[in-house]
């Protein structure tokens, strides 16, 4: 069974199939790489409880950088919140956002908490 939650003609912010929550792209508010990504980052843990998950059940992380030169400012965002041993597989690439201010998007894919 699929479940949507959050769903507009466009797309659903959270999926659940079976025992996998799928998180649409966060982004976060903030003028800083810093802000957007702690906004993004709460963004995410918010939809994950609201799906039944956590970030301790997180299976992969895609991080999308407006510009690779915000690697590190992100990193030291995301080390602080991803929590010890629950680290997922992640990728991280350069891409050009939905609009021009933002710096940072995430997406995740989590198990569902047992």
């Amino acid at each position: 069974m699929i479940e949507r939650i959050h769903t507009s003609a466009r797309m659903s912010k959270i999926v659940k199939h079976g025992n996998t929550v799928y998180l649409c792209g966060q982004v976060g508010d903030g003028q800083t790489v810093t802000e957007q990504t702690k906004d993004c980052l709460s963004r995410v843990e918010a939809l994950l409880a609201e799906a039944g998950s956590s970030k301790h059940h997180m299976l992969q992380a895609i991080v999308w950088l407006a510009d690779m030169a915000d690697f590190t400012e992100m990193n030291a965002v995301w080390d602080t919140w991803v929590p010890e041993g629950a680290a997922p597989a992640r990728a991280c690439g350069e891409s050009k956002l939905a609009r021009p201010e933002l710096k940072v998007e995430v997406t995740v894919t989590a198990a569902l908490a047992e």
